[in-house]
């Protein structure tokens, strides 16, 4: 572990890590599990947000198609109020990967209107930043603006951490979850543990103009959601849509924006592969949104983050994660609550290294998404001490007809290691490792 990168939560588990043999054995001559009696080497297999929810162990029959595949998600360790409520709006709820970040970013979108006494998104933009740090702490709608009502400065600590944006409007510093699967190729939440990447101290200084005079009367907050009802993301759209639901329904019950409800109009993103955000997005700027949260993916963003900004509406996505938003020219209209997968990359390498593994490789989806990540894992690697030669990373088109290549490619290298950065198509990609030997399946 590198100091000041990446701290264990102990408080979330009071555990080390866990020594399974499917995952964090190492290599053989760190003394892992060789698989003697078949004769192969152990291999450990990694995830990411992308495939790390209990909608891939659904594309699983064998019992322990998955067992011991670990990986990372931005994930805080969610009060067990907060999940009640978040089931009380969806029974059915299963995964909660994005649904802390999702209500933060209504609540700041909520907040910083509140703070410019506008619903105008080009006025009450410059305010995000201010509202994760410095002020005066709250935890929720209510309390901040009572703080605002009172002319104070407000830190914003949400569902999904301190947030503590830095100068892009994004968290400087970010709790992730260390997910597993289990002999049921179901997430084990009693396995899950915690960690921190970044630094607070990198967040931004600015804290932003200061408030007005609390408005009534105004125009209503119109917020808009585009989130994966349909695509390969779609595992993540029940926890983003409860928790936007959540937020709303908290901020209303508080009195509200300018004394008057906050309304949502719901739209689906689908994925990159379709136009459905598009046409979504339109439809959201033709009802008159303010504020449009999502995507969820890096790629459908992308697609959309022109006409969004250049609109006047702000974009605030709660699981956007490549670090091309970080320079990306957004007229300071957009913001996100996930941390950049510079972030992620840490605490995924981190987790690679701390498991004694010495050859890794990585395959990724073909898109801003999976290059980025992997790029920036494998930067880490290096820097942690394994040389570029001790790691190999291969970039896949999500919609091919098979991954037999890429499979292929990796029993040829034999790493300790294998990372997949990928969607729904990852079940694919897992079940050619798992017949070839080298997947998580023992």
């Amino acid at each position: 572990m590198r100091t000041g990168t990446t701290a264990r939560s102990i408080a979330v588990t009071g555990a080390a890590l866990l020594a399974i043999s499917a995952c964090g054995g190492g290599s053989e001559d760190e003394g892992g599990d060789t698989g003697a009696d078949s004769g192969e080497k152990q291999v450990n297999i990694y995830g990411t947000d992308g495939n790390m929810g209990n909608a891939l162990g659904e594309d699983f029959s064998e019992e322990g198609s998955l067992a011991g595949m670990r990986g990372t998600t931005p994930l805080t360790d969610l009060s067990s109020d907060f999940v009640d409520r978040l089931k009380e709006v969806d029974p059915e709820l299963q995964d909660l990967n994005y649904a802390g970040e999702t209500y933060d970013a209504i609540v700041l979108a909520a907040l910083a209107a509140q703070a410019a006494g506008t619903n105008q998104a080009t006025a009450f933009a410059p305010y995000v930043n201010g509202l994760t740090f410095g002020g005066e702490a709250c935890t929720d709608f209510a309390a901040c603006a009572e703080i605002l009502a009172g002319g104070g400065n407000v830190d914003y600590d949400g569902a999904s951490g301190p947030l503590s944006f830095a100068e892009a409007g994004e968290p400087a510093e970010a709790s992730f979850g260390i997910l597993q699967f289990g002999d049921d190729n179901a997430l084990d939440d009693d396995a899950t543990e915690f960690v921190l990447a970044g630094d607070e101290a990198n967040a931004a200084t600015d804290e932003g103009p200061d408030p007005v005079p609390t408005a009534t009367g105004g125009a209503p907050l119109v917020v808009g959601t585009l989130l994966p009802l349909t695509g390969n993301l779609a595992f993540l759209g029940p926890p983003e849509v409860a928790g936007a639901k959540l937020a709303i329904q908290d901020i209303n019950e508080a009195g509200g924006v300018f004394g008057q409800p906050v309304q949502l109009v719901e739209g689906d993103s689908g994925d990159a592969s379709t136009d459905t955000a598009t046409q979504t997005v339109d439809r959201l700027l033709q009802s008159g949104v303010n504020v449009i949260v999502g995507a969820a993916s890096s790629g459908v963003s992308l697609t959309v983050i022109d006409a969004i900004t250049q609109a006047g509406v702000m974009q605030i996505s709660p699981a956007n994660t490549s670090d091309q938003f970080t320079t990306y020219n957004d007229n300071g209209l957009y913001f996100r609550t996930a941390p950049p997968d510079t972030l992620q990359a840490r605490a995924l390498a981190d987790l690679i290294i701390e498991d004694g593994n010495n050859t890794v490789g990585i395959l990724a989806l073909n898109d801003p998404y999976g290059t980025g990540l992997a790029e920036n894992t494998l930067q880490n690697l290096v820097d942690a001490g394994l040389s570029e030669d001790d790691i190999q990373s291969i970039t896949y088109d999500p919609q091919a007809a098979n991954f037999d290549s890429e499979v292929q490619q990796m029993v040829d290298f034999n790493p300790d290691a294998i990372v997949v950065i990928g969607f729904e198509e990852s079940s694919r990609i897992l079940e050619g490792l798992n017949s070839n030997g080298v997947g998580p399946q023992r």
